[in-house]
C-alpha cells in the first residue's frame, strides 16, 4: 500500500467537509498530489471516511497501483457499501487480473443499480475475456446501449467483440457510430482500423489507424495492427519500423513479435520470421496464431518432418489439451458400414481461390447415391465461385459467424461421419474445430501433404510418391495415419480452357526464359544458390518472377546480386488475376521448382500451359509435390535428387530447344489423360479411401464393444463365486 503525504495536525470535526471538499476539487483540477495531501488530513481525524477512501484509491487506479487502491476499497466498503466504491474495486481487480472476483462485483453492481449503463459495458469487457461467456458478454454490450444509445466507449467493445467473431458488417456500423460520437476516442479508430484490415480494405485501414496514433502515439495495440496492415500492404520495410518500435515500447508484447515474423516470411527471411513467432510464443504460450504460423513457416524452411511433426505435437499439446479433456458425448450415427455416408468438409476457402482447382473434380465427380456430401463454409466475402461449389453439394451451410463451439455442435446435430479439413495451419482454418471431436472419422486433406500433430485427426491423405510405402518408418513422421491414393494427392482443373499454348518464346527470342510463379517467401537460399547456377551456366538466360511492387522486389533484386546475377536479368509480374496469371506463362519457355517447398498449385498450372517443370526433391512430403506430379505425368526425369542433378537436368533441356518444344506442344494433351485431370477416378478414389476409414472406425467400436462384454461377463463370474455357499 503507497503512503500518503504526511498531513498537518488533525482538523476539528467541523472542518473535514469543507477539507475534503477542496480535496475533490484538487483532484477534478489534477492536482493530485494536493488531493492526497487533503484526504490523508481528513483520513486522520476521521479513518472511517469512506469517500476519502474511495477518492484516494481512485487516484492509485489512474496512477497505476491496484493494489494500493485494493486496499483503500477494503476499507472503504468495510465501512458501507456503495456502488461507486464497488465500480472502483471491480476496476481494480481487473487492473490486478482477478477477473473472476470482478465480475462478482459487477453483477453485484447491476443488482444493486439495475440501469447503470456502464456496469453492463464493463462487465462485458470482463465476460469477453472468460472461456464460453462471448455470447453473454455480447448481450451485456448490448444492454448498456439499449441502457444509454449514445454510450462510445460500448460501441467501441461491441464492434471490436463483433469483428473478432466475424460479424464484419454489423461491427462496421457500431464502430463508426462510436467514433462519429467521440471522434477523440483512439480505441474506435484502432477497433475500426483493425476491421478494415480483415476485409481488405488497406489504404482505408492505414488512414484510419493513422488516426487512432495521432490521439495516442504510443498505443501498443494500434502500432501493431497498424504493422500489420502495412505487411498485408507490401510496405514491409515500413511494417518493420512500426513493429520494432512496438517491441521497443512492449518487449513482452507476443503479437508484436509474431506479426514481426509475419514481415520477415513475406520477405523470405524465414530464420528470423521462425525466431519472431517462437518469441511470441514464448511471452504467451496461448498465441494460438503465432504457434500455428510457426508451424507454417517451417515447413517454407526446412526438410526435417521430424522436426516439424516435433513442434506439431508441441502445438497441440498447448492448444488442443483442454478441448481433448472434454468427456465426447456418443455419436447418434449409425454404424453400418456399407450405407450412404455424410461427408463434411471444412474450408474458409470456398471461392476464388487455388483450393477451388482442386474441389470442381472432386465435388462434381462424387457419388451422390452413395455419399451425402455436406460443405461449412466460413467464407467472409462469397464470390462467383462460392455459388458453383455450392451447385455440387447436398447440404451446404455458411458458417462464417459460427464460432468453432457452434459449428462442432452443428456438425455433430448433423452426424458427419467423416470430416475434412482442407486448411489446416493456413490462414483463417479451425485446427481447433476438430480438437472438439464432432466427427467420429476426421482427416486432413489438401491444404498441405503434411502432418497436422493434433490427435484428434486420425487420418491424412497422401500417395506412394509424398511418401512411398517402402521407405522404413516413413509414417512415423505423422501424428495421423498415412492413407495413400493411388495416384496423386491432387487432382486439377485449370478453371479456364479459352487460353491456348503458344510456341516456344525461345524459338523467337533467342534466350532462354526461366520462370517460377510461387510465392514469394518459397525462394529460399537454397532455392537461390540452385537458381543461381542455372542463370550462371546460360548466361544469356532470362527469369520470370511473382512479387508485388517496389520493396519485395527490390530486395529479391539484392539477393540476387548477392549471387552474382545481374539483377537486370529477373522480370517481374504483380499479383494478377487468374486469366492474367495463366498469360504470364505464355513468356515462359521453362519453369524452376523452389526448395524445399515445391510448387504445388503452380507447377499444375504451368502444365497446363505447356511449361515443364524441374523440381528438386527431398525427403519431407512438401518437398516431393514435384516429384508426385511429374511421376503421375511420366516424366520423372526432370526430377532430380540432388542440387548437381536439378542444375544439369535444367541446363541439358534448355541446350535442346527441339525436345523442350515437342514437350511443350504434348504437356497440355499428357495433362488432360493423365491421373492429375481425371475427377471421376480421383473421386472414386478418395470415396474408397473414406469408406475405408469408416470401416475401421466401425470395427474398433466393436472391438471396445467386445472388450466391455468380456469385463462384464468376467465380473459377472467373479460376484457369482462369491456368492456361492461353501
Amino acid at each position: 500500500m503507497s503512503e500518503l503525504p504526511e498531513s498537518s495536525p488533525p482538523e476539528s470535526p467541523e472542518s473535514i467537509p469543507q477539507i475534503f471538499d477542496a480535496a475533490c476539487r484538487a483532484f477534478h483540477a489534477g492536482q493530485h498530489d494536493e488531493a492526497l495531501a487533503l484526504c490523508r488530513t481528513v483520513l486522520a481525524a476521521q479513518p472511517d471516511h469512506s469517500d476519502a477512501l474511495h477518492l484516494v484509491s481512485v487516484i492509485e487506479l489512474q496512477r497505476g497501483n491496484p493494489a494500493a487502491a485494493y486496499e483503500h476499497l477494503q476499507r472503504a466498503l468495510s465501512i458501507r457499501e456503495d456502488v461507486r466504491y464497488l465500480q472502483a474495486m471491480a476496476l481494480a481487480m481487473q487492473n490486478l487480473r482477478r477477473f473472476d472476483e470482478a465480475e462478482t462485483v459487477w453483477r453485484r453492481i447491476i443488482a444493486l443499480q439495475p440501469g447503470l449503463a456502464s456496469a453492463y459495458c464493463d462487465l462485458g469487457l470482463v465476460l469477453m475475456r472468460k472461456p464460453g461467456a462471448r455470447p453473454e458478454a455480447a448481450a451485456m454490450l448490448r444492454r448498456a446501449i439499449e441502457l444509454k444509445p449514445d454510450f462510445p466507449e460500448a460501441l467501441c467493445n461491441l464492434g471490436g467483440m463483433l469483428c473478432d467473431d466475424g460479424h464484419t458488417g454489423e461491427a462496421e456500423q457500431i464502430l463508426r457510430r462510436a467514433v462519429e460520437l467521440r471522434p477523440d476516442m483512439a480505441a474506435g479508430y484502432c477497433n475500426l482500423g483493425l476491421l478494415l484490415l480483415r476485409t481488405g480494405r488497406y489504404p482505408e485501414s492505414i488512414t484510419t489507424l493513422r488516426r487512432a496514433l495521432e490521439l495516442d502515439p504510443d498505443s501498443p495495440e494500434t502500432l501493431v495492427n497498424l504493422g500489420g496492415v502495412l505487411r498485408e500492404d507490401w510496405q514491409l520495410g515500413e511494417a518493420e519500423k512500426v513493429l520494432r518500435q512496438v517491441i521497443a515500447l512492449r518487449p513482452d508484447m507476443s503479437n508484436a513479435h509474431a506479426n514481426l515474423g509475419n514481415v520477415f516470411k513475406s520477405s523470405s527471411r524465414l530464420d528470423e520470421a521462425i525466431a519472431c513467432y517462437r518469441r511470441a510464443v514464448e511471452l504467451a504460450p496461448s498465441n494460438f496464431l503465432a504457434h500455428s504460423n510457426l508451424v507454417f513457416t517451417m515447413m517454407f524452411a526446412y526438410d526435417d518432418s521430424e522436426a516439424i511433426r516435433h513442434e506439431c505435437a508441441q502445438f497441440s499439446v498447448q492448444h488442443e489439451t483442454p478441448l481433448l479433456a472434454r468427456p465426447v458425448p456418443p455419436y447418434a450415427n449409425d454404424h453400418s458400414r456399407t450405407r450412404r455416408l455424410r461427408i463434411g468438409y471444412v474450408s474458409p476457402d470456398f471461392r476464388y481461390h487455388c483450393q477451388s482447382f482442386f474441389m470442381i473434380p472432386l465435388l462434381s465427380n462424387h457419388d451422390h447415391q452413395n455419399f451425402e456430401i455436406f460443405c461449412y463454409a466460413s467464407v467472409l466475402k462469397p464470390d462467383e465461385m462460392t455459388t458453383h461449389l455450392a451447385s455440387f453439394v447436398d447440404v451446404w451451410r455458411d458458417v462464417h459467424e459460427f464460432n468453432d463451439d457452434m459449428l462442432a455442435q452443428q456438425i455433430r446435430d448433423d452426424q458427419i461421419d467423416v470430416l475434412v479439413d482442407l486448411t489446416m495451419h493456413m490462414a483463417n482454418g479451425r485446427p481447433l474445430l476438430f480438437a472438439r471431436r464432432p466427427a467420429p472419422v476426421q482427416v486432413a486433406w489438401l491444404a498441405y501433404p503434411g502432418t497436422t500433430g493434433s490427435r484428434a485427426i486420425g487420418y491424412r491423405l497422401t500417395d506412394p510418391w509424398l511418401d512411398p510405402p517402402a521407405v522404413p518408418h516413413a509414417d512415423e513422421r505423422y501424428s495421423e495415419r498415412s492413407i495413400r491414393l493411388p495416384d496423386a494427392f491432387w487432382c486439377y482443373s485449370p478453371l479456364t480452357h479459352n487460353l491456348e499454348v503458344n510456341a516456344l518464346p525461345a524459338l523467337t527470342n533467342g534466350y532462354i526464359t526461366f520462370g517460377c510463379m510461387n510465392n514469394p517467401c518459397k525462394v529460399t537460399d537454397q532455392t537461390l544458390q540452385l537458381w543461381a547456377r542455372v542463370l550462371r551456366a546460360l548466361p544469356t538466360s532470362r527469369l520470370i518472377l511473382m512479387a508485388a511492387p517496389g520493396e519485395p522486389r527490390a530486395m529479391l533484386q539484392q539477393r540476387f546480386a548477392a549471387h552474382g546475377i545481374d539483377p537486370a536479368r529477373v522480370n517481374f509480374v504483380p499479383f494478377q488475376l487468374h486469366h492474367d496469371y495463366l498469360r504470364t506463362y505464355l513468356q515462359m519457355d521453362m519453369a524452376l521448382d523452389t526448395v524445399p517447398y515445391n510448387g504445388h498449385t503452380t507447377s499444375l498450372d504451368s502444365f497446363w500451359m505447356g511449361v515443364p517443370v524441374v523440381t528438386r526433391m527431398g525427403w519431407s512430403a512438401v518437398s516431393r509435390g514435384g516429384l508426385s506430379l511429374l511421376a503421375n505425368l511420366h516424366m520423372l526425369e526432370l526430377a532430380a535428387d540432388n542440387d548437381d542433378d536439378y542444375v544439369k537436368i535444367a541446363v541439358q533441356l534448355a541446350n535442346d530447344l527441339p525436345r523442350l518444344s515437342a514437350m511443350r506442344a504434348a504437356l497440355r494433351e499428357r495433362m488432360e489423360h493423365s491421373p492429375l485431370m481425371d475427377g471421376p477416378r480421383f473421386a472414386r478414389n478418395i470415396e474408397h479411401a473414406y469408406r475405408w476409414m469408416w470401416d475401421d472406425w466401425c470395427t474398433r467400436q466393436e472391438q471396445q464393444v467386445h472388450q466391455v462384454h468380456q469385463v462384464h461377463q468376467v465380473q459377472q463370474a467373479q460376484q457369482a463365486t462369491q456368492e456361492t455357499p461353501h
